[in-house]
């Protein structure tokens, strides 16, 4: 009965306000182009209808960076998420490192989203948070449960955000406050991945196998 109780307290639960917090998630954590003035005034229009918790930390990011120059804040954007693996917006590295069982996420990822009509541009992986965040916004019962699926990744990569003083972190306050806590097996996930890192290479990344092509689809979130 107790593991049974601890099942159902942990099923995926979205609520009315779960999309308006991830699209706005979502625009904030994709590369801060010119494009991030609107984004900030969406995220903060969104705020009003987000608890507390959620709301508070994007109302701290669009604070922190309004002031910032747009130069300063891309080229901190590249340094933080393109050049710190512990910072990697990108998912799947965290429970599998750049592994062909990496390649057979990502081709699961890019089947969900083909399946809910999604294809993305060439130059976007399905992992990395934005995408699915944005994908969550739009499909959120299935989206909560990618989320979830990954709620040791996110909670590393919010630890290290947190660690290097990043605007960032407060994004990523924001996105787990919208999931379950950590339960007891998350928590020695975080601590395994944070002392030995993810999964070394095994055999090559081969993201989108040959024998397992991705259904084309129709339509998308663009």
């Amino acid at each position: 009965m107790r593991a049974r109780r601890r099942r159902t307290a942990r099923t995926a639960r979205t609520e009315p306000w779960h999309p308006y917090a991830w699209q706005a998630q979502s625009l904030l954590l994709a590369y801060p182009d010119d494009r991030l003035p609107a984004h900030r005034a969406l995220a903060r229009r969104a705020a009003t209808a987000l608890p507390p918790a959620v709301a508070g930390p994007l109302l701290d990011f669009a604070a922190r960076t309004e002031h910032v120059p747009a130069d300063d804040l891309a080229a901190a954007y590249v340094a933080t998420f393109d050049h710190r693996k512990r910072c990697c917006p990108y998912l799947t590295y965290y429970a599998h490192g750049d592994t062909r069982k990496r390649g057979i996420a990502l081709l699961r990822l890019k089947q969900t989203y083909a399946a809910a009509g999604w294809r993305l541009s060439d130059d976007e992986l399905p992992d990395h948070l934005a995408v699915v965040l944005e994908f969550a916004a739009a499909e959120p019962a299935t989206g909560h449960r990618l989320l979830t699926e990954h709620r040791a990744g996110l909670e590393l990569l919010r630890l290290a955000l947190r660690d290097d003083g990043s605007p960032w972190a407060a994004l990523l306050d924001s996105v787990t406050a919208t999931l379950p806590p950590l339960a007891g097996d998350e928590h020695q996930a975080v601590a395994r991945l944070a002392a030995q890192g993810p999964p070394e290479e095994q055999v090559g990344l081969a993201p989108y196998p040959p024998e397992q092509p991705v259904p084309d689809s129709a339509g998308g979130p663009r």
